[in-house]
């Protein structure tokens, strides 16, 4: 089992043991990552970015809220992490070649 898996398998563990399956279909994991991603850019509001990296522990929070749902998302829909960002990167090395200087 790889890391992914590993990680795929404590969020399962953690989500099962509170019965909290039935809530996590993927419209609602959807809205969850938005709302997560909107916690993580609050830490910045009306702050420089050097402001509000200083936020460290609440950042690593935000940021791991929004892996988790994510990870439930593409957990639910059957896609393997590694495998989807793979082929984001190589359609988007195609969309934006790398410069010739």
């Amino acid at each position: 089992m790889n890391e992914t898996q590993e990680t795929m398998k404590k969020i399962n563990k953690f989500r099962d043991e509170r019965n909290w399956r039935p809530f996590h279909n993927e419209k609602d994991l959807a809205l969850s990552i938005s709302l997560e991603a909107n916690e993580l850019l609050e830490i910045y509001q009306w702050k420089t970015s050097e402001e509000g990296n200083l936020d460290q522990e609440h950042l690593k929070e935000e940021i791991a809220d929004v892996l988790i749902y994510s990870y439930m998302l593409a957990d639910n829909l059957g896609f393997d992490i590694n495998e989807i960002i793979a082929e984001k990167l190589d359609k988007n090395a195609i969309k934006y070649p790398k410069p010739t200087k």
